[in-house]
């Protein structure tokens, strides 16, 4: 494997010479790192990220370029380094999991640099002798596993190489969703969630507080592409990304540029997925510019060191709600810590360097790779008190990146146990072998990882999937301010992406630190979700959550909010004022309870007693002169007629029914032809009377009693024949009108045949039109009281009623069609009863001195 490796670093570190005699590879020259390390008999390798500046050399190109040099040495990451240093130690000193060996470590320190971190990947991988003789490659190589890098560009990077020898590389850091894809990365795993799962949790978030109108920046790399684009992605399903943009700190002009669409968007929810390094400059920049009221969610790099917000940077960071790995308790972890020493071993000079920065002082032996930035106070002695200082390196209150280190060593040696635990003749490879620890090879225990599932001994779970993702649970933190002034990382809920739906997101709302001057939850919407009654109307050329809300129409509703289309009502149903909800129609119909129904019904119970009190006069005072002179038969006849033409009108008050709605227009029908009758031959019988009176005429005995009685019969049994016939054709019957009136289910009576009302109506007509006539004719004749006058008076009236009801009946809606029609029947029925009667219940009851026969034949001879 050596000289494989040889190969593929011919451009990084050495280049092959083959011999006559045999193949050497040759290094070309050695790095120096920073670093950790001790031996065992089976090594692991390792990259972290200790110092977060690395120094390039000078580039002359006219000498050998220089090592590069490390800066700004961070003590609280060096803790995920001794976690690493912690576990292997722990499970040396366990007789249980690998008893018959040693496990040893080589941990480079990539001081957040890529180059860096390859140069020692292929150092880790190739080994660091000068020559290689063993072209073979046989033999146990250098490490068999990698723990780290921290950074997803890294572990992109490293993976690839890594998996040209199949030696699997496992990160507690890199998030990259990329990064499960196993088809290119087969061999990387990892012991923190992926951002997919991060970024289901934000979406889940930002759903359950109703944010649908958020903005984001990611580092312009392959972490952040794919951040923004698994984040716009999810967010899409509910809300909208108000803008996307990534960020490099080497272009001051993109940084402007995002810092003036932060100030200028509406969003008040930002999701950075950027690392502590970018995320630093960026932070710097928005204080300097004061901007604050917006609620910053931190990806997974930057949420875990509330620090950032101290000081100055609270007013704009202060409440920040961030994703992290599950915390975890390792006991006997915070000893291990305190217990720290410094070494002067270059392959340990880590711990040198640690030393000088947790104290500011400097060893003056210590050539480490680092410019030494730590101000020169006083020279360091090795005897400080580590338990005097009070530092994130010593806080195990928050273990979280450490105790994925943690488990990420022992998943290696979970595997190395079932590798030793094998039996010849069962094991996995070619021939059903195992493997040897004697000679245990990296893809061995890559076989051994794919399937790996163990808990740790503070009894978490730790499973790689078919990804080699792990579980996918997250904490929610909050950066709050302790009592004693100092920046926390609250815990304030969980998202567990394995739960079923509705119960993946656990959240204590009331332990949350909203850094705003409501101190509520802040909203996040580019407009107003539409309230029911309303429906969304997309405005051209803007993002669907920027809409207009339009009310719905008549007849439609919508009653949620934020809806999309307004339902139709059914056909019995109508919007309420709101448009809300839908409502019963009102039902509507002419009813005796209504005002209208109480005076219609008033005025036809009078018309009754008055034609009852006339009828009742006339046969108190049927043998008066006037009675006798008005041919009394008719006049109780007309009379009766005239008492049922308004009983009839109290047919149609009331809610519609097929029987009333027959029952109303047959007693109309025939009602009127009989009271038309009656006065027709009325009219006849004065026209005769007149004509008998000259010398030779004998007409009377031809129409006498039985004659008009005749008369009247044949033509109401015209009106009953041409109603018989309606009813058993297509006779009225109730409907519910919903055309007319949106609102309103109106009750009424459809005629049901055409035809057959309008032969009742026209027979009607006729009879009157004839009885105007000859009323009309016979008006200068000089009969008693002159009769033929009042009956075209009436007739009169009657015909001007009907004419004038047309067009009023056809242009009243609802009820009040009815109420024309009953208003109708009762004026014609009073202006026949008044015209006609009228006259003589004033003789008879006002002037009795005229109700004598001297007194009509007076009047009669003064006639002629």
């Amino acid at each position: 494997m050596k000289c494989i490796v040889c190969v593929f670093i011919f451009l990084a570190l050495a280049f092959p010479a083959p011999a006559p005699d045999k193949f050497k590879c040759k290094s070309q020259g050695n790095f120096a790192f920073n670093s950790l390390y001790k031996p065992g008999n089976i090594m692991l390798g390792a990259i972290f990220a200790v110092n977060f500046r690395a120094i390039p050399p000078e580039l002359s190109y006219r000498s050998k370029p220089g090592q590069w040099k490390c800066d700004s040495f961070d003590i609280a990451i060096f803790q995920r380094a001794q976690a690493m240093v912690f576990a292997i130690e722990e499970i040396n000193q366990d007789q249980t999991l690998l008893p018959d060996l040693t496990l040893g470590y080589k941990l480079y320190d990539n001081c957040v640099n890529l180059q860096e971190a390859m140069r020692g990947t292929a150092s880790l991988i190739g080994g660091e002798d000068d020559i290689f003789n063993n072209y073979q490659c046989e033999g146990v190589p250098p490490v068999i596993a990698i723990i780290g890098d921290p950074l997803s560009l890294h572990s992109i990077s490293i993976s690839r190489i890594l998996a040209l020898f199949r030696m699997p590389l496992i990160s507690y850091c890199a998030t990259c969703s990329c990064l499960s894809n196993k088809q290119e990365f087969p061999t990387f795993f990892r012991t923190i969630p992926s951002d997919t799962v991060q970024v289901r949790g934000m979406t889940t978030l930002m759903k359950h507080f109703g944010w649908t109108w958020v903005g984001a920046v990611g580092a312009d790399d392959d972490y952040g592409l794919n951040a923004l684009l698994s984040f716009k992605e999810e967010v899409e399903k509910f809300g909208c990304v108000a803008f996307s943009e990534t960020i490099n700190i080497n272009d001051r002009t993109k940084i402007f540029h995002i810092i003036n669409i932060i100030k200028q968007s509406t969003a008040n929810i930002i999701v950075l997925f950027l690392t502590k390094m970018v995320v630093t400059v960026l932070m710097k920049e928005i204080v300097h510019q004061n901007i604050t009221g917006r609620q910053w969610i931190a990806s997974d790099p930057w949420s875990a060191y509330p620090v950032l917000a101290s000081n100055e940077n609270f007013a704009s960071f202060g409440g920040t709600i961030g994703f992290l790995t599950r915390r975890a308790e390792m006991p006997g972890f915070e000893q291990f810590l305190l217990q720290t020493k410094p070494s002067l071993d270059s392959n340990n000079n880590l711990l040198a360097q640690f030393w000088e920065a947790l104290f500011r002082c400097k060893f003056p032996t210590n050539d480490s790779k680092t410019n030494a930035s730590v101000v020169e106070e006083r020279v360091c002695t090795g005897s400080e008190d580590i338990k005097s200082t009070k530092t994130e390196y010593t806080d195990v209150s928050q273990i979280r990146a450490s105790f994925n280190v943690y488990k990420a060593v022992y998943a290696i040696a979970h595997a190395l146990h079932k590798l030793a635990s094998c039996e010849n003749g069962k094991g996995p490879f070619r021939n059903n072998t195992c493997a040897y620890m004697s000679n245990v090879q990296p893809w061995q225990v890559f076989h051994y990882l794919k399937n790996m599932s163990f808990t740790t001994r503070s009894g978490d779970r730790m499973a790689f999937d078919e990804n080699g993702d792990t579980l996918p649970v997250l904490d929610i933190i909050n950066w709050q301010k302790d009592k004693d002034g100092t920046m926390i990382s609250k815990t304030v809920g969980f998202f567990n992406d394995s739960a079923v739906a509705g119960q993946k997101l656990t959240i204590n709302e009331s332990s949350i630190f909203w850094n705003f001057d409501s101190g509520k939850t802040p909203k996040s919407i580019c407009t107003e979700s539409c309230q029911p009654g309303t429906r969304i109307a997309t405005r051209k050329g803007e993002p669907v959550c920027c809409f207009d809300c339009v009310p719905c129409a008549d007849g439609e509703i919508s009653s949620g909010i934020g809806a999309t289309e307004c339902l139709k009502c059914p056909q019995d149903f109508w919007s309420n004022d709101k448009r809300s909800q839908c409502v019963l129609k009102e039902v509507d119909f002419l009813s005796f309870g209504d005002a209208m129904g109480i005076t219609l019904t008033t005025t036809a119970s009078i018309g009754v007693f008055l034609s009852l009190g006339v009828l009742a006069i006339f046969i108190n005072y049927r043998n008066t002169p006037v009675v006798k002179a008005n041919n009394s038969e008719l006049s109780f006849l007309l009379l009766g007629s005239l008492t049922l033409c308004f009983l009839c009108s109290l047919c149609f008050i009331g809610q519609p029914s097929d029987l009333t709605c027959r029952v109303r227009h047959v007693a109309f029908g025939i009602s009127f032809v009989l009271c038309i009758s009656c006065i027709l031959v009325k009219t006849i019988v004065v026209i005769i009377a007149f004509k008998a009176t000259l010398p030779g005429n004998n007409i009377m005995k031809w129409f006498g009693v039985t004659q008009q009685r005749g008369t009247i019969l044949f033509f109401t049994i015209i009106q009953i024949i041409i109603c018989i016939i309606w009813l058993n054709t297509a006779p009225p019957f109730s409907s519910r009108n919903t055309k007319n009136q949106n609102v309103k289910i109106i009750f009424e009576c459809d005629v049901g045949s055409v035809t057959g009302f309008s032969c009742l109506l026209g027979y009607i007509g006729l009879l009157s039109c004839v009885c105007f006539i000859l009323a009309f004719l016979a008006r200068n004749l000089p009969d008693t009281f002159n009769e033929a006058k009042f009956i075209t008076f009436s007739m009169l009236i009657f015909c001007a009623v009907w004419i004038t009801f047309i067009p009023a009946y056809v242009s009243s809606p609802g009820k009040y069609t009815v109420a024309v029609e009953v208003f109708a029947i009762l004026a014609s029925s009073f202006g026949l009863l008044v015209a006609i009667f009228a006259p003589k219940c004033y003789i008879i009851l006002l002037r009795p001195d005229l109700n004598t026969k001297k007194a009509l034949l007076g009047r009669e001879q003064k006639n002629k």
